[in-house]
């Protein structure tokens, strides 16, 4: 159990678009959010999944992307300085009070407020597994999917393997840190951003690091603590490299995860069942919103999303604020409200 509990007015279990403009609408009216995602960044699909593709149906914007919508968000809600827990998963959600609820992550984090909102999306994108023999038993202890703590990797002998942005951002953030680094990619043609790979090559040309273009087919090491990765390609067969680290990013899937254990009597088995006066679930004080609830009539559109926060945030401050009156203001003609955003 932490030594600490974080307390704030609402915890956002997402940090999707949905998730973020929450932030705004709850900031408007006075209320401090935490977001917790198991993602290193905010964004959820629009940022892992199509960060470069073009959105056509948000209002006012003829053409976004998905990167572009997020930067945008972030902009938006910079002036309520929410709190952000990344690479964390939400494993436990706890009744306290009435309503006040516990939230508690993989990483130990345990965060307590009156309310909880849960915009995940489809659900938790949970790291696909390589398939290397014997992988199960090097887990948690040498084998991770994620970033927790760069720290936790100094002076280490790692191995990066993958080609996609999370690879080539902690190879580029790591490498500073560790004894020797090595990323390995099964072609010499990576999907992250073009000026993370021109950096990774210079750090190659400049021995810093090395590249392996190759196939991991095996893992030699004793009692969960790896050794040496064994690898193959054309030009050398097989080989192996020395390592005591293996940070494996091969993509993302889409689960429901431990949201699926929060107690909601769940529609098809996948989606949170919710009102349309407030977007709260069965349990008070818990809202859903955005792809992952279900009413009639329910349409999974970004702009959907919007529309329920909107109005969850209404409800929120009745719970977060008991003693204060709800007053609707416009961001066009109220003077408190242009303060709170600084315009």
């Amino acid at each position: 159990m932490t030594d600490q509990i974080l307390k704030t007015d609402v915890i956002i279990i997402g940090a999707g678009p949905v998730g973020l403009f929450a932030v705004f609408e709850l900031g408007l009216l006075d209320l401090k959010a935490h977001l917790i995602d198991i993602l290193d960044r905010p964004g959820g699909q629009c940022t892992e999944l199509y960060p470069e593709k073009p959105i056509y149906d948000i209002p006012g914007l003829p053409e976004v992307s998905g990167q572009g919508l997020t930067d945008n968000l972030m902009d938006q809600i910079r002036p309520f300085e929410p709190e952000f827990h990344f690479n964390q998963m939400a494993l436990k959600l706890e009744k306290i009070g009435d309503p006040l609820w516990r939230v508690t992550t993989d990483a130990n984090t345990v965060i307590e407020a009156p309310c909880v909102v849960i915009a995940a999306g489809g659900g938790s994108f949970t790291p696909k597994k390589p398939p290397i023999p014997g992988i199960d038993a090097y887990e948690g202890k040498s084998v991770f999917y994620a970033v927790r703590k760069m720290e936790a990797f100094k002076d280490k002998k790692v191995i990066v393997a993958g080609g996609g942005d999370s690879a080539l951002d902690w190879t580029l953030n790591l490498q500073p840190l560790t004894t020797s680094m090595s990323l390995v990619h099964r072609r010499d043609d990576f999907r992250a951003a073009p000026d993370s790979v021109n950096k990774m090559r210079k750090l190659v040309e400049d021995g810093a690091m090395a590249l392996h273009i190759a196939q991991i087919t095996g893992l030699n090491g004793e009692d969960g603590q790896l050794s040496s990765v064994k690898m193959k390609n054309k030009e050398q067969g097989e080989f192996e490299v020395e390592c005591d680290t293996l940070l494996a990013f091969y993509g993302l899937t889409m689960k429901l995860g431990p949201v699926s254990d929060f107690g909601f009597d769940l529609h098809d088995n996948a989606l949170i069942p919710v009102d349309t006066e407030k977007f709260e679930t069965s349990h008070k004080g818990v809202f859903a919103i955005g792809d992952i609830n279900w009413y009639p009539g329910k349409l999974k559109l970004i702009l959907s999303g919007f529309h329920e926060s909107a109005l969850m945030a209404q409800q929120a401050f009745r719970y977060a604020r008991p003693d204060s009156k709800l007053v609707f203001r416009y961001t066009t003609s109220s003077t408190d409200l242009k303060k709170k955003l600084g315009v």
